[in-house]
Parts: C-alpha cells; sequence; structure tokens
C-alpha cells in the first residue's frame, strides 16, 4: 500500500504543476496585448461546397467582424455558391438527352471566431484563429426550358449550415491584410479591410 501511494502522489503533483504552467504561460500571453480584431470587412473568394449532389464550386463571401470580447469577434457574412451540370432524362413524348440546369446557394449567417495570437505569441503582422459558423443557405434551381422530368435535387440537403475554419490573416500595412480561411463550407482566400486602426501600434 505504500507503494501505491509513492507513485500516486507524484503523479499527480506533475499533472498539477503542468496545469499551472500551462495557464500562467497562456496568461502571460494574453496580459501583453490589448488588440482588437473587429471594424474589419472581409472579401474572399474560394470553392464551395454544400452538399448539393457532391458539387463544389467557385464561391464568394463577404463578412464584417465586430468585437464582443478579448481576442473575439462575431461576422455577419453573406455568400454565393453556384454550379451548373446536366441531368439524362427522357419519357414517351420528350427524348432521352441530357437537360442542363443550374444551382445557387445563397448561404447568410454568422461566424464566431477566437484568435490565438497572444497563446502563440504571434508576429505583429499576423492573426491566427479558429471560428465555427452557422447560418442558412437558400437555394435556388433555374432548368433547361423544355425539361419536364424531376425537378428534385438532394431532397437531405439542409437549409441550416454550420461550419468550423481555421485561418490566418498577414498585415501588409495598417489597414489592409490578406487572409486564408479553411473551412468544411467554403474555403476562401482575400483581402481584410481594417475600418479602423489595430489597437496594437505595429499594426
Amino acid at each position: 500500500m505504500e507503494f501505491v501511494k509513492q507513485e500516486v502522489l507524484p503523479m499527480k503533483k506533475i499533472i498539477l504543476l503542468s496545469a499551472l504552467v500551462l495557464i500562467c504561460l497562456c496568461a502571460k500571453g494574453v496580459a501583453q496585448t490589448s488588440e482588437s480584431y473587429g471594424k474589419t470587412l472581409n472579401v474572399g473568394v474560394g470553392v464551395g461546397y454544400y452538399g448539393l449532389g457532391g458539387h463544389s464550386a467557385p464561391a464568394f463571401t463577404v463578412n464584417y467582424e465586430f468585437d464582443i470580447h478579448k481576442n473575439m469577434t462575431i461576422a455577419p457574412f453573406i455568400g454565393l455558391y453556384t454550379y451548373s451540370d446536366y441531368v439524362y432524362w427522357g419519357d414517351p413524348y420528350y427524348p432521352y438527352r441530357s437537360y442542363s440546369y443550374r444551382e445557387t446557394v445563397i448561404p447568410i449567417g454568422a461566424k464566431f471566431a477566437y484568435y490565438f495570437d497572444d497563446v502563440l505569441h504571434a508576429s505583429p503582422r499576423w492573426d491566427f484563429y479558429a471560428a465555427v459558423s452557422a447560418g442558412f443557405a437558400f437555394r435556388m434551381v433555374s432548368w433547361a426550358s423544355d425539361y419536364s422530368g424531376d425537378k428534385t435535387l438532394s431532397n437531405d440537403a439542409s437549409v441550416f449550415t454550420l461550419n468550423l475554419h481555421i485561418g490566418a490573416r498577414y498585415y501588409l500595412n495598417k489597414r489592409t491584410a490578406l487572409f486564408m480561411d479553411l473551412s468544411t463550407g467554403v474555403s476562401t482566400v482575400g483581402v481584410s479591410f481594417l475600418l479602423a486602426d489595430k489597437n496594437s501600434a505595429a499594426k
């Protein structure tokens, strides 16, 4: 029994000490800056995917970030995603052939982001974040004028969207930056426009 006690107590001390060191490091990073990330307009282009027939296609997104807490922003967004494809159809009155259609998706929602610059001790020219976005995808389909078959696409497609993001931003100057956002929905690259100076003098 004595041997077990000697093994357990040191392990607990190691875990507690490790947790304390980690907390101190994070606290040190948070304390060293008062940087804000809001008042930023982000315009991006990339590849979108909303689970419609397995299609990915060029997409456009724009959002505007507001500070809601230290290192945290919320950004209302709107986007545009569109692709064209064909269905093979025919019946006794129409010849069997490929008929074209175009599907357009307009996602609208909000993106919540947390910036890790403090924890990572990032250079003043860089921002790093993780985010989650939620919203609704409004879908429209236009068909070839002579198509009279089934016009139902992706019955299991949800109007509600929920996506994860990781991203980085590099500042060209105090008011302009380039960004890359990798997402489960729409991955984009683009330009950020700061409509107010950063709290950090380096930016």
